[in-house]
């Protein structure tokens, strides 16, 4: 119990290292952007000075904890406790100058998750939850939706930049949704799309290629809020998979159908 009150504690300490250095670069027009493998995958400068000072806060209590970003990547040790940050969630947003971006970091404990947060400062807003001990935003409680279909349902997705030759690919998935009038929004942050679940904006979220960094706080905070969250297939979720489904609950079983094509919306 005391070592979860200390990691809550530096949990939001790193959080708002990182957030400091978002605002420090926000709207700047002189920010510094290059591109990592693939198409429109920037990183910024800000997404580095952003990283350090996360780990800097985290280093500083606890020098041997395990640190898995997606700018440095791992940072190995023999520790039980994994930190795995992702200093900008929305990158291109951000970079473009669009408040819709957020820090997030989840705390991974022998393999379970059991603490998480995402701060988008541009908007004061901080989802904050603890495995067991419910969800928060700004010290609110939040819990998911109540809407039991999915046609009268507002969802929420994600592209991959390159567009893969899959069965049930994202924009075929996309499309078989719209064409029934669902609404489907793409805010460009897998950590927000999870938050705004877990806080009843949205009812369900479906990502066809995620990483680590994008899931494991916001995964937890839907959790903690009373939702769902699967792989594509209904199985246990790990923030180790690329696909992702998370929703209120009450829409999860006929969302997969829908997205593996089993049933007919309308």
């Amino acid at each position: 119990m005391y070592l979860c009150a200390m990691l809550k504690t530096t949990l939001l300490n790193a959080v708002e290292a990182g957030a400091k250095e978002l605002r420090r670069y926000f709207n700047n027009e002189d920010l510094k952007i290059s591109n990592k493998e693939g198409i429109n995958n920037w990183v910024t400068e800000a997404d580095h000075a952003a990283e350090k000072a996360i780990i800097d806060v985290i280093k500083a209590q606890y020098p041997d904890h395990f640190i898995l970003s997606e700018e440095v990547g791992e940072i190995v040790t023999g520790s039980e406790v994994k930190w795995i940050i992702d200093p900008i969630d929305g990158t291109i947003n951000f970079a473009s100058g669009i408040p819709i971006c957020a820090v997030s970091i989840g705390i991974e404990k022998n393999g379970e998750m059991v603490l998480g947060a995402v701060y988008n400062p541009f908007i004061n807003e901080m989802f904050f939850a603890e495995k067991g001990k419910g969800a928060f935003l700004n010290d609110k409680k939040i819990s998911v939706s109540k809407k039991s279909e999915v046609i009268h349902c507002c969802l929420v997705t994600g592209f991959p930049y390159t567009y893969l030759d899959m069965e049930n690919g994202p924009l075929q998935v996309f499309e078989r949704f719209v064409r029934k009038g669902v609404p489907v929004r793409r805010l460009g942050s897998a950590a927000i799309d999870l938050c705004w679940v877990a806080a009843g904006r949205f009812e369900g979220f479906f990502e066809h290629s995620l990483s680590p960094w994008d899931t494991a706080a916001g995964y937890l905070i839907v959790e903690e809020a009373g939702g769902k969250v699967t792989d594509m297939n209904g199985n246990k979720y790990s923030p180790y998979q690329k696909k992702l489904v998370a929703t209120n609950g009450l829409i999860h079983d006929e969302l997969i159908e829908v997205i593996h094509n089993r049933k007919q919306l309308g």
